[in-house]
């Protein structure tokens, strides 16, 4: 008889119209979670344990509960992985510029 998995708890995310600018912009003050956004701005989607940052996997977790609560990524469970999607078009709708402003001023910095 196979054993059952626990489940995880389903994903939370904002809608669009509940994406809270302080939350942004709190988000994307970090720069681990910089290089996320910046890699997912050419990546459509990438699985979380393939980014390239020199934290633990429970750090790295809990940066992307951060940019997903605040409503920058969005996540998605296929299989036994976790794909996550950067929300630009989401976010500049609600805030137009700003996500490419941020990104910006911060590769000016690096």
């Amino acid at each position: 008889m196979p054993r059952s998995r626990p489940g995880r708890a389903p994903l939370a995310h904002p809608a669009t119209e509940e994406i809270d600018l302080l939350d942004v912009l709190h988000a994307l003050a970090d720069p681990t979670r910089m290089t996320i956004v910046r890699i997912l701005r050419a990546e459509p989607e990438r699985a979380c344990g393939t980014f390239p940052v020199d934290v633990a996997p429970s750090t790295l977790s809990h940066h992307f509960k951060v940019l997903r609560e605040a409503g920058v990524v969005r996540q998605r469970e296929e299989a036994n992985r976790r794909l996550t999607a950067l929300r630009a078009a989401d976010l500049d709708a609600r805030f137009p510029g700003v996500l490419d402003a941020v990104v910006t001023a911060y590769e000016r910095t690096v």
